[in-house]
């Protein structure tokens, strides 16, 4: 009987904890989807800062690479950004996106 009990209340604790995941005795809460994700090839040094893992100087050196190379053709290439390795850019994939500048001023 207090075994049903005591499954019963873990039951209703784990339940109660959704959507975060039971990892042993640690519990990680999941991300959600980002709303929107951050263009490459428009955002300012203030945005980029926003991304895990990149600061200011990074975020830096991502617009030189943007001015340099005519912007970004597609996300993979922020792992031509030093400081951005394979580990940083799977972190960052779900966030960005490389839409092309639709501005013809170069601005």
């Amino acid at each position: 009987m207090r075994l049903h009990l005591v499954t019963l209340v873990l039951c209703g604790v784990l339940t109660a904890m959704a959507p975060a995941v039971v990892f042993g005795a640690r519990i990680v809460q999941e991300q959600p989807a980002p709303k929107s994700t951050i263009n490459l090839n428009t955002a300012t040094i203030d945005q980029l800062t926003t991304l895990p893992g990149v600061g200011r100087k990074t975020a830096e050196l991502i617009i030189e690479y943007r001015t340099k190379s005519g912007g970004f053709k597609k996300i993979e290439e922020l792992m031509n950004v030093k400081g951005i390795g394979e580990k940083t850019f799977l972190k960052l994939k779900p966030l960005v996106s490389a839409t092309a500048r639709t501005d013809k001023t170069g601005a």
